[in-house]
This record gives C-alpha cells, structure tokens and sequence, in this order.
C-alpha cells in the first residue's frame, strides 16, 4: 500500500519501551515537519498533517455513531460507558450521543496511574501504548466524565492476558485497562447495571511487547502466533 501511494513509513522508538509525554509531541512533530525536525513553521509538499490528536475537526469529526451503535445493540439498557483517554475523540464522541438517549449515563474515563494527567495533574512513564500521552489532549472535557479511573500498565497487561486466556479475546494493553476499570464499576454498581467498555485493538500488534512476550509468559506467546486468524476471531 505504501508503494501504490507513493508514502514511506517513519518509526519512532519509545523511550525504554514506555509511553511519555516526548512520544505523541514527538510523532505531531514528525508529522507535521517531517524527518522530526522541530521549529519548522510550514508542512513538507505533499504531506498532509491529520492532526488526530488536535480538537479542530469538533464533534463533527468524533464517533458519535458508536455511542448511537452501542445504545441500539444493548436496547437503551445502559448504565455506564468506560472508555480510556488518548486524544480524547471516542470518549467525547460515544457520551455525547449516549446522552441524547438519557442523559444521567456514567461516562467513565480510564487513564494510567503511572501518568494520572487528568485526575491529578503529573506524568511519568508507562506501558499502556495510545492512551496517556503526557498532556492534556485539546479535545477533553471533563463534563464528558462523571468520574476517572487510573489502571496501572501491570494489571493493564494481566488484564489482557486473562481476556485472551478466558475468554479468546485478544487485544492489547489499553482494552485490559478499559476492561479493568469496567470491572471494578460494575463491581460498584451492582449486577443490576450493564457496564459497557470497548476492546479497541487486536493483540497481534503487541505479541512482542510485554504483554504477550516475557520471561515468564513466553509461552502464551508462542502459542498465540500459532494460531490462525479464524482462532484469533479476526476473520
């Protein structure tokens, strides 16, 4: 696809294989200079800059048909929404269109507690790859959340790994984290709430991360990349 395109792929390396505030400014830097160059005022021609974490699209451009999705597949039961904050488009998007539905639904925005930005204003590393990016993102609002939830990156993995174990869900760290904090309010509000959470990803991308590869857990890993994509429900 790149070929066809004429594009090429640039990566960026994480710092100790952690998320910090220096990856997502520096991938906008990427994007927008080119080649990370910082301080250059315009874009390189025939670049086009998505500005995915910026707020200038709005809600226009934010999922909001996920929310209306997810309100038509439960039959308007819903009680609560969780979802992890990256730049901040989904969980904008789904709660304003839950709550033209009914308007006292919980949002719950789940970030990591090694980089509680939102609920307590400090960054640090963490393992938690797309959600957590070191500042707030131009999109959040916090009306948007009824209340936060920090998931550290080790419950958020062992998260992941039990969804895959027990329950052939595979996905990465950030869906252990939304579903590690839906846990944990469904636990609160009793099993006569419907909790909803989403897995956002597939874990294929993270079968050489710690989530999936590690010393004591080479194994899960190994058995995984066997696996066809029908077993991995991705076909």
């Amino acid at each position: 696809m790149t070929q066809e395109h004429n594009s090429r792929i640039q990566i960026q390396s994480m710092d100790d294989a952690h998320e910090t505030r220096n990856l997502p400014r520096g991938r906008v830097d990427m994007a927008r200079f080119g080649h990370g160059t910082v301080g250059r005022s315009t874009l390189q021609p025939g670049w086009v800059w998505s500005r995915d974490v910026g707020a200038a699209m709005g809600l226009d451009w934010c999922p909001t048909p996920l929310g209306d999705e997810i309100w038509d597949q439960t039959g308007g039961r819903i009680d609560a929404f969780v979802h992890s904050v990256g730049t901040a488009h989904s969980i904008h998007g789904v709660t304003a269109a839950l709550r033209r539905h009914r308007a006292d639904i919980i949002t719950v925005a789940v970030e990591p507690a090694e980089s509680p930005i939102l609920s307590e204003g400090r960054t640090g590393a963490h393992g938690i790859e797309g959600i957590g990016i070191g500042f707030t993102p131009p999109m959040w609002d916090p009306a948007d959340a009824s209340e936060l939830i920090s998931v550290t990156t080790h419950d958020a993995e062992e998260m992941a790994r039990r969804l895959a174990r027990e329950e052939a869900l595979f996905a990465g760290a950030s869906s252990g984290a939304n579903v590690a904090a839906a846990l944990r309010l469904a636990e609160r509000l009793g099993p006569a709430a419907t909790v909803v959470t989403l897995l956002v990803d597939s874990g294929l991308k993270y079968l050489t991360t710690a989530v999936y590869r590690d010393a004591e857990r080479g194994a899960l890993s190994d058995t995984l990349q066997l696996m066809t994509p029908a077993e991995l429900r991705l076909s």
